[in-house]
């Protein structure tokens, strides 16, 4: 362990449980629980020096320089939603002390929620190491406890996958250097809903290696309202320089309600950006509103700013989402925006203005917006007040629906809204289904690697976005996992798409989620399905099959291949349901898709 800023209070030494012995001074097993600022005693953090408490993050002499942090938007006392995660960046204390080393601290942290949210990251003093994992324990109002495992990357040499924001830069003694600094954002599971008092942080993992924690939260609860459609951010590209412009966004609703509020984030991104002003209205023709939008605000304001990594989500409006319709949601950008994190396979045409046009959200007509998107960007997600919840369709290209007729709203998870609909809650809950599809995704590799502008946006992998595109979703309560094809196809070893297929399906039932599984489809005839790929896709659904329900790895499967495939040659997709390139379903196959889901499948 590396030396410390030791500005603990007295009262910390003293132990609350039955514990192996700690130093005194460490502030391990607190009599009375503390707020975790009382309990800083590193500087990371490299600004204008404080007389005698120069910051010294990792034990080396390096630190995060203040400069980078500001440019990101993360400023001292700065709230962050991350991951729907009300986290805040640390203000330094008298000594400069801005996070604390884990080691067994009690920290004060009340509410209820569905998950405890850290701000971390490991370091260690000999350079760039491995992660760090500990064990801690939340500690509930009524005495109950349950254990939890947090794990931090090393702030150096840790993925950019999973990172909440990084900086350019570190700093050193002899200056800053250009090297990439990462801080994550973590949650961990806990007893949904039952009142939590405080936490205690894992130990210190010993000599080589520390977990610095610079915030925590308990993640609230999303009931009364439910996901009716969103959209995975898969990349941050650029926009050709959007500025003083007006987007106007083309979604489709599942599920509808009384009340509705989008969400917003600013995904993948290093610096800020404002959104001036917001609304939403239902679509009459083009990019026309049926009716005045209705003016969304943020936090009382009319547009808010997004740090980078941040998401931001629009205060409640009394606006009527109806079901199975498409809906205006309109963002002006007073820019300058070089770039933006994006959905890029919309199959849907959005509208912008030109630029210097200026704010157009609250136009009723169309005329303003005489250029068109292809893509959704920021805009991640539309809830509705009310409702059971949602389902959360993980996928690939088939779930976003490349090669459907683009403006139809023909995806599977389009198809199975609509069935949700018609039923009407007789047989299973109405969720909203959202559908988190990204052409080219994968199970276990990364596409995009997860920062910087680029020209790929097929996301991060399943696994690294599980947290943002499933967890952090509203009132998300079964996860249907599609995905795989492109790992088999891209010579990953089938044993590791098992791998990451059980780690996601534990993950998500630590969570208390539902978990069904689909095969995966045919694709004999597309020009990279040889018959490797073929035995490795066989490999990987003799392994779902096995595992439907009981005491398998998921609680349910859904049979996709059996559905689509030809039963004159099971290798190959049936000619009818084939978009033409063998890979892809058309319009009729992902209607069957859709109608093959058996409903009760999805109630958790």
């Amino acid at each position: 362990m590396h030396r410390r800023i030791w500005s603990i209070p007295l009262t910390v030494v003293m132990t609350a449980m039955a514990t192996p012995a700690v130093a005194v001074g460490t502030a391990a097993d607190a009599a009375e629980p503390l707020p975790l600022e009382q309990l800083f005693d590193n500087r990371a953090v490299a600004g204008p020096e404080r007389p005698g408490h120069p910051a010294d993050f990792d034990g080396a002499g390096n630190a995060l320089p203040e400069a980078d942090l500001n440019a990101a938007g993360w400023r001292p006392g700065a709230g962050l939603d991350l991951d729907a995660a009300p986290l805040t960046w640390p203000e330094p204390g008298p000594d400069g002390a801005d996070n604390v080393v884990a080691d067994g601290q009690r920290v004060r942290l009340e509410g209820r929620g569905d998950a405890v949210s850290f701000l971390v990251a490991a370091t260690s003093p000999g350079g760039p190491g491995p992660a760090v994992s500990g064990r801690g324990t939340v500690h509930y109002t009524d005495g109950s406890t349950s254990g939890y495992t947090l794990s931090a990357e090393d702030w150096r040499g840790g993925s950019l996958a999973t990172k909440a924001v990084a900086l350019p830069h570190i700093a050193t003694g002899g200056g800053t250097v250009q090297e990439k600094a990462k801080l994550y954002a973590v949650t961990v599971p806990v007893r949904e809903g039952q009142p939590i008092g405080s936490v205690e942080l894992p130990r210190d993992p010993g000599p080589d290696a520390d977990l610095h924690v610079f915030a925590a939260a308990v993640r609230p609860l999303q009931d009364g309202w439910s996901g009716s459609w969103s959209a995975s951010t898969g990349g941050y590209t650029g926009t050709g320089l959007w500025e003083d412009q007006t987007l106007r966004l083309v979604v489709h609703t599942s599920r509808g309600g009384q009340g509705a509020r989008i969400r917003l984030e600013n995904t993948f991104a290093s610096t800020p950006v404002r959104i001036g002003s917001a609304s939403v209205a239902v679509r009459g023709e083009g990019a026309a509103a049926a009716g005045p939008p209705v003016p969304l605000r943020f936090d009382g304001g009319k547009g808010t700013v997004m740090a980078a990594g941040e998401r931001a989500v629009s205060d409640p409006v009394d606006f009527d989402v109806p079901e199975n319709t498409d809906l205006l949601v309109s963002l002006h950008l007073p820019g300058p925006v070089p770039a933006a994190p994006v959905h890029s396979e919309a199959i849907q045409r959005s509208y912008l203005t030109e630029s210097g046009v200026g704010d157009r959200t609250g136009e009723t007509g169309g005329g303003s917006f005489t250029r068109s998107l292809s893509m959704w960007p920021f805009l991640t997600g539309v809830d509705v007040r009310g409702g059971p919840g949602s389902v959360v369709a993980l996928g690939d290209s088939i779930t976003d629906g490349v090669r459907s007729t683009e403006g139809t709203n023909r995806r599977w998870p389009d198809v199975l809204a609509r069935r949700l609909e018609d039923d009407g809650g007789a047989t299973v809950p109405q969720f909203g289904v959202l559908n988190h599809g990204i052409s080219a995704n994968r199970i276990v590799t990364d596409r995009y690697p997860g920062d910087g502008v680029s020209t790929d946006t097929a996301g991060v992998s399943a696994q690294h976005r599980l947290e943002r595109d499933v967890f952090a979703q509203t009132n998300v309560r079964t996860v249907v996992l599609f995905e795989g094809i492109n790992d088999v196809r891209w010579d990953t070893p089938p044993e590791q798409v098992v791998a990451g297929m059980r780690a996601i399906a534990e993950r998500a039932r630590e969570r208390g989620l539902r978990v069904v599984a689909a095969t995966l489809t045919p694709c004999e005839g597309y020009k990279d399905c040889t018959p490797v790929v073929e035995e490795r896709r066989t490999v990987v659904n003799r392994f779902i099959r096995e595992n439907d329900g009981g005491s398998g790895v998921f609680d349910d499967v859904l049979d996709f291949d059996a559905v689509i495939r030809d039963p004159q040659r099971p290798q190959r997709m049936l000619p009818a349901y084939d978009s033409g390139d063998h890979l892809h379903p058309g319009d009729a196959g992902l209607r069957a898709l859709g109608e093959s889901v058996d409903l009760p499948a999805l109630r958790p």
